[in-house]
């Protein structure tokens, strides 16, 4: 049974941080839940930094507090996924982006891996305290609907963004609640 685990972003990652964000350029595919790295590909060190920032950050209408994680795949020490966490909602996340962006590599989908992800995701809200997590997807976009459904998310409405020509799927899930039901599901699959 394959092994995985959240790390800190670190220098070491860097060759493989910026094969993942490149493989997602090779299938035209959209980038989520990287913590702004697709800007850094040409200065890692200051995404590090950045990183670094976010976490300590103090909330305001254009920025919250954070943290990035990369799912490592144990076998073979891969970058499997991404997911970055907002520790705080100002009302522009309120509306879109929630707490939680994830992403797995395009090679790696279709594997289960982002609901690992998420699980792993959700401990790490549930030390945070935050009890309820707000995600969204676009309606689309099956499999992170699929992800936060797998996780107890619960789809609590869906509007039109004109803007962007596309209807978006608002789901909320009950961290405590989610972890423990999905508890002997999931954590088989976590290196400790």
């Amino acid at each position: 049974m394959e092994k995985f685990k959240h790390v800190k972003p670190q220098k070491e990652h860097e060759r493989q941080a910026i094969e993942y964000i490149n493989e997602f350029y090779k299938y035209n595919s959209k980038i989520n839940g990287v913590g702004g790295l697709d800007k850094y590909l040409d200065n890692y060190s200051t995404w590090l930094q950045k990183l670094d920032e976010d976490i300590k950050r103090e909330p305001t209408e254009e920025r919250v507090p954070s943290e990035t994680f990369f799912l490592i795949r144990k076998k073979d020490n891969k970058i499997v996924g991404m997911i970055n966490i907002r520790l705080a909602l100002n009302e522009n996340l309120k509306r879109i982006g929630g707490h939680i962006g994830y992403s797995i590599r395009p090679e790696e989908r279709k594997k289960g891996y982002n609901k690992i992800n998420l699980y792993l995701g959700l401990k790490e809200c549930q030390k945070h305290g935050i009890k309820e997590v707000l995600m969204d997807c676009d309606k689309d976009n099956i499999g992170s609907a699929k992800t936060m459904q797998a996780l107890n998310g619960i789809l609590i409405k869906e509007w039109y963004d004109k803007q962007k020509d596309r209807t978006i799927q608002y789901y909320i899930i009950d961290v405590d609640k989610s972890l423990e039901n999905n508890k002997e599901k999931y954590e088989v699959f976590i290196e400790e």
